[in-house]
This record gives structure tokens, C-alpha cells and sequence, in this order.
């Protein structure tokens, strides 16, 4: 066999070493958000911290196959993001914000981590408060939980990506929540953080994606953001953009020398990659970042906001698809919750009660449970409402 041949052969879960990778990713990422959630406190500097997740990754990851032949790319796949309360997603501020956290605010800590471009990625809704959250807070954090839990039931082999779109706009309405438009979940590869395959969150007629059914051995990275608000968020300003990614298949020559020098940086440390404009010489990233994005050399990724007053939870985690069943591998525990709605939905409650993972084929002898053991990762979730309150709930 080729190494051509070797290395496509290796590309998915069917290689033991690239679930090892992915693995040692999520490992890392969920190590990262426990830091990073144990560092916010009112009055922390939010940039402080992104910075304080970011450099835990890199020196992470700088630690694992050290001592091998071939140079593995690994590092950062998502800058560390702290987005607060109606502020939906992507601000990882520049060295010089001074922005700070505030007793109550509700925090979407979003970050990701690659080992040979084998990505795991993960978000958590954090409240800055001690005690259970009540209220509307916890709807909404609940709505993307839940969400979350449906959706990990429903992506697997022989499923469509329509099947999951429906089913958490079902969940959200439940607890009297949005879905919020334009967040996409997307199929993972190697060195592919956007791959083809995509679950839109919310179907309409500006927004289709192409129709697509779940296999065996794929990787995906779910993600749902809930709102309290009408779930259309808007783009204030385009100077709050700070995280972008590389076009790989655009080229331009950009004019201005700032631009060359930042773009030539750009290439050389983040070739595929988002990252954040903090990691660049900011007052040149500011000037040469503008005309990078003008020629479509960089895909932004643009802060949005629902509007003042609306609270917006979010969650994302990484799956595997693996042949025993699904496998989601980075996750953090639930703070205490108690929401206001109780799901009363039979098909709410017939999809959280799906395993997650295949009956093997035959007739084994079931094991006797020793005491104390944990129960099989299996087992079905528990609607979060009014009348449960299960603050780890988390497949």
C-alpha cells in the first residue's frame, strides 16, 4: 500500500489512532473549559482569561507526541471565546479591552483544541452566581441542554440532518425559547473544521442546506444556541470581529504592506485554522485585517447580539460516530437548574429516552451491576423542567 493510500485509509474513526487523537483533543478541551470557568469571576478581565484558555491548549497539546518521527501539527482550533449574556457567540477581545465580568452575567465560553487536525471543540453556558438558577435563565440554559441531549440521539447512522433540525426547534419551543438562526453544526475531518455535511438550526427560505444522512465513523460538531428573544441575531459592529480563518482557496494580491506583512504572518502561523487577532501585532492586524477580508482572503466570524435584556445559552460538543454507538466526548457538568417550564411532550420524551449506544447483535449474558456502579452511558436523559432537576445531566 502507497503512503498516499495509507494516509486516506487513516482518515477515520476505523483507525484506532485517529479516535486516540481525537480523544487526547477532547481530553484537553475539557480540562481547558474547567479552567476556564473556574478563572471567571465578577470583575476578571475577560480577555485575561481567553488568553489563559488559549495558552493552556497550546501548552497541552505542545506535551503529546513529542517524540515522534513525523512533525503533528497541533494546537489551538478555536480561540477561547466569552460571550456575555444577549452577546451570542466569537469575542475573544483584543489585548487592550478592558471589558470585565459582573456578578450574574451569563457567560457562552467557547473553545477548541487539534491534535494532527483532528479537532474536538466544546461550549458551556456558565452564570456568575452561587445557588441553583431559576427563572428564565434557566430555561434557556435548560432549552440548549436538552436540545443538546435530543440531538445527541438523533445524530446517528441512517438519520437526516432535517430530523435534528426539527426536533430541537421543538425542544427550545418547549421552554418558551428560540433556536438562534445561522448557527450551524458541521461534520468534522482532519484539518476541517466546516466540513460539507451540515445540521442547520433553524430551516428557512434564506438559509437550505443541502439534505444529508448520518454514517457510521464520521465526526460532528454540534452546536445550539437558545434565546430568549426572537433568535435573529444582529451584527452591531464590524470592528468587535476578532476571530477569522483562512480561505484556502483564495488568493489576492493585497496592496498595502501592513496587509502583506499581517497576511504573510497569517500564513505562517495559522494556515487553516481560526484564530484570534490578539495573536497578531495589533495595530497592524487592525489596519492589514480590513483589506484581507475586503478581497475574501479571511472568513470572519462576526460577533452577533440578540437584543438587550434577552438571555442566550449555548452548547456545543463533539461526537463520534463509532460503529458501538454514538460517543460524545467533550462535555462540562450543569450548574444546579430550575426552570419554570415541564416538559410534558411524548416525543420530547421518547427521544431522550434513545441510547446512545448499539445493542451489539446476539444473545450475550447481560452483566450483573456491581453497587456503585455508574450507569451505562446508555441510559436516557431526563427532560429538564420544572419537575427534575438533574444538575449533571450530560451524557
Amino acid at each position: 500500500m502507497s503512503d498516499d493510500e495509507r494516509e486516506e485509509k487513516e482518515l477515520d474513526l476505523t483507525s484506532p489512532e485517529v479516535v486516540t487523537k481525537y480523544k487526547s483533543a477532547a481530553e484537553i478541551v475539557n480540562k481547558a473549559l474547567q479552567l476556564v470557568i473556574k478563572e471567571c469571576k465578577p470583575k476578571a478581565k475577560i480577555v485575561d482569561i481567553c488568553e489563559m484558555g488559549d495558552a493552556f491548549i497550546r501548552e497541552q497539546t505542545g506535551n503529546v507526541y513529542k517524540n515522534v518521527k513525523r512533525k503533528i501539527e497541533r494546537g489551538v482550533a478555536f480561540p477561547t471565546c466569552i460571550s456575555v449574556n444577549n452577546t451570542v457567540c466569537h469575542v475573544s477581545p483584543l489585548a487592550s479591552d478592558e471589558t470585565v465580568m459582573e456578578e450574574g452575567d451569563i457567560l457562552k465560553i467557547d473553545l477548541g483544541c487539534h491534535i494532527d487536525g483532528f479537532i474536538a471543540v466544546v461550549a458551556h453556558t456558565h452564570v456568575l452566581q452561587n445557588g441553583p438558577l431559576t427563572g428564565r435563565k434557566a430555561d434557556v440554559i435548560a432549552a440548549a441542554n436538552t436540545a443538546a441531549e435530543v440531538a445527541l440521539r438523533l445524530v446517528r447512522p441512517g438519520k437526516k440532518n432535517k430530523d435534528v433540525t426539527e426536533a430541537i426547534q421543538k425542544v427550545a419551543a418547549a421552554y418558551d425559547c428560540k433556536i438562534v438562526e445561522g448557527v450551524l453544526s458541521h461534520q468534522l475531518k482532519q484539518f476541517v473544521i466546516d466540513g460539507n455535511k451540515v445540521i442547520l438550526s433553524v430551516a428557512g427560505p434564506e438559509t437550505r442546506v443541502d439534505d444529508a444522512e448520518f454514517e457510521e465513523n464520521e465526526v460532528y460538531a454540534i452546536d445550539i444556541v437558545t434565546s430568549t428573544g426572537d433568535g435573529k441575531p444582529k451584527l452591531l459592529d464590524e470592528k468587535q470581529t476578532t476571530i477569522y480563518k483562512r480561505a484556502v482557496d483564495r488568493n489576492y494580491h493585497l496592496k498595502m504592506k501592513t496587509s502583506r506583512f499581517i497576511f504573510s504572518e497569517i500564513n505562517q502561523k495559522f494556515p487553516i485554522m481560526p484564530f484570534t487577532a490578539r495573536a497578531l501585532e495589533e495595530k497592524r492586524a487592525r489596519l492589514g485585517l480590513v483589506e484581507c477580508v475586503n478581497h475574501e482572503l479571511l472568513q470572519p466570524y462576526p460577533v452577533l447580539h440578540e437584543k438587550p435584556g434577552d438571555f442566550v445559552a449555548h452548547v456545543k460538543f463533539t461526537v463520534l460516530l463509532m460503529p458501538n454507538g454514538s460517543d460524545r466526548i467533550t462535555s462540562h457538568p450543569l450548574q444546579e437548574l430550575q426552570p419554570t417550564k415541564t416538559i410534558d411532550d411524548p416525543e420530547i420524551k421518547a427521544w431522550l429516552a434513545l441510547g446512545t449506544k448499539t445493542k451489539k447483535k446476539g444473545g450475550g449474558k447481560k452483566k450483573k451491576a456491581k453497587k456503585g456502579d455508574k450507569p451505562d452511558e446508555a441510559a436516557e436523559a431526563e427532560p429538564m423542567d420544572a419537575t427534575t432537576n438533574d444538575a449533571d445531566d450530560e451524557s
